[in-house]
C-alpha cells in the first residue's frame, strides 16, 4: 500500500507572513529615510513578497523535509501490524511528533506485554514439565522393573501394574485439567446454564467425597439445616466442579478430626454467596494473591505432601468468571481458610 502525502501549509504560511512583514518594515524604513515614502510601493510589494516566500518555503519543505519524513514512515511500515504506517505522511512537525510519540508509546506497551507473556510461557512450560515428569518416571520405573523379570512373579507384577495404572490415571487427570483450563481461557468452553438447587448439588458433592473425607477424619457439613431448596442460575456441571475442587483442597490441607463447612447466604436481592470454610492449616498472606495462578503452590518445596494437577483453583476462578461472578478467599495460618463465590438466584425462590 503506497503512503500518501498529507500536505501541511502551516509552517510555510507563518514563515511567509513573518518574512513579508519584516521586508515591508525594512522597505518602509528605507523609503522614510530617503523621503520617498509612498503607500503604493509597499501595497504592491506585500502580496508579491508573501506569495514568492510561501511557494519557495513550501516547495523546500516538501522536497527536503518530506523525503526524510517519508523514510521514517517507510521504515515503520516494515512493521506489518503498525497502524502508523497506514496513515498519510504529514509534513506538519507538531502532528508528526505527536504521531511518533503515540506510536512509540504503543510499541513500548506491546514490548512490555510480550515480555510478560514470554515469562509466563517459560513458567508454564516449566510447570507442565515438572507436573508431568513425576508420574511419567513412576510409570516408566514400574514397567522397566516388570520387563527386567518382575513380571514373572505373580505377587509383584499385579502390585506394580496397579501402581503404574495409578501413574497413568494421574497423567490423564493432569491432561484433562490442562484441556479444561485451555478451553476456559480461550473462551471455547460454552456454559449450559439452567436453574438448579444449589443445596442439592452441594449434598451430592458431599456424597462423592464422603470416603475421602472419612480417610482424613474430616466432616463435611452445612452450617445449618436447609429445609427449602435454593435455586440458582448457572451451569450445574461446572459449578459442581467448582465445589468439588474447593472441597478437595479443603480435605487435602485440613487437619485430622477437622471440619469443612458449606453455607449459602443471601448477598443481595438477586445474588447468593456460597462459602466453603475449614479449620485447616491456613494460607500465609503472601501467597493469597497468587492462589488462582496456574500451577502455583503454597508448598514451594520439591516434596509435596499432596498431589493434584496444580490447576484446580485456576479452573475454579475461570468457571466463576465465565458466569460473570466473583470469587473471594480469606485465610489465616493455623486458623483456617474460607473460599466463597457468588451466584445468581432465580425467581423460583420464596421471598
Amino acid at each position: 500500500m503506497s503512503i500518501k502525502l498529507k500536505k501541511s501549509y502551516r509552517f510555510a504560511l507563518r514563515s511567509s507572513i513573518f518574512i513579508c512583514l519584516t521586508l515591508i518594515l525594512c522597505l518602509c524604513g528605507i523609503l522614510l529615510l530617503t523621503n520617498q515614502f509612498d503607500w503604493v510601493l509597499p501595497a504592491i510589494f506585500s502580496p508579491i513578497c508573501f506569495l514568492v516566500s510561501f511557494f519557495i518555503i513550501q516547495a523546500r519543505v516538501e522536497r527536503f523535509i518530506y523525503r526524510r519524513v517519508k523514510k521514517i514512515y517507510d521504515d515503520v511500515s516494515l512493521l506489518e501490524s503498525s497502524s502508523f504506517s497506514s496513515k498519510p505522511v504529514t509534513t506538519d512537525m507538531k502532528t508528526l511528533t505527536e504521531e511518533i510519540g503515540k506510536f512509540a508509546e504503543d510499541k513500548k506497551i506491546e514490548i512490555d506485554t510480550l515480555k510478560i507473556r514470554e515469562e509466563y510461557r517459560k513458567d508454564f512450560l516449566g510447570n507442565v514439565s515438572h507436573e508431568l515428569k513425576t508420574p511419567l518416571f513412576t510409570v516408566q520405573g514400574y514397567i522397566l522393573t516388570l520387563l527386567d523379570g518382575a513380571i514373572k512373579d505373580s505377587k509383584v507384577n499385579e502390585k506394580y501394574l496397579k501402581r503404574a495404572n495409578k501413574g497413568v490415571e494421574r497423567l490423564i487427570y493432569i491432561v484433562k485439567d490442562l484441556d479444561m483450563i485451555t478451553k476456559l481461557e480461550a473462551g471455547d468452553l460454552s456454559l449450559e446454564k439452567e436453574e438448579f438447587d444449589i443445596i442439592e448439588l452441594i449434598q451430592s458433592v458431599f456424597e462423592l467425597l464422603e470416603m475421602r473425607a472419612a480417610k482424613k477424619e474430616i466432616s463435611l457439613t452445612f452450617d445449618m439445616e436447609y429445609s427449602e431448596p435454593i435455586y440458582v442460575w448457572g451451569d450445574a456441571e461446572k459449578i459442581q466442579q467448582v465445589l468439588t475442587n474447593l472441597l478437595v483442597n479443603s480435605l487435602k490441607y485440613g487437619n485430622p478430626n477437622g471440619t469443612t463447612e458449606v453455607s449459602v447466604e443471601n448477598l443481595i436481592k438477586n445474588k447468593v454467596i456460597v462459602r466453603v470454610t475449614d479449620n485447616g492449616e491456613g494460607i500465609p498472606k503472601q501467597h493469597i494473591s497468587r492462589l488462582f495462578e496456574r500451577f502455583y503452590r503454597v508448598d514451594q518445596s520439591g516434596s509435596r505432601k499432596e498431589g493434584g494437577s496444580g490447576l484446580g483453583l485456576a479452573i475454579v476462578k475461570h468457571i466463576i468468571e465465565a458466569h460473570d461472578e466473583r470469587i473471594y478467599v480469606e485465610s489465616e495460618v493455623d486458623v483456617g481458610s474460607e473460599f466463597s463465590f457468588t451466584l445468581e438466584k432465580t425467581s423460583n425462590n420464596d421471598s
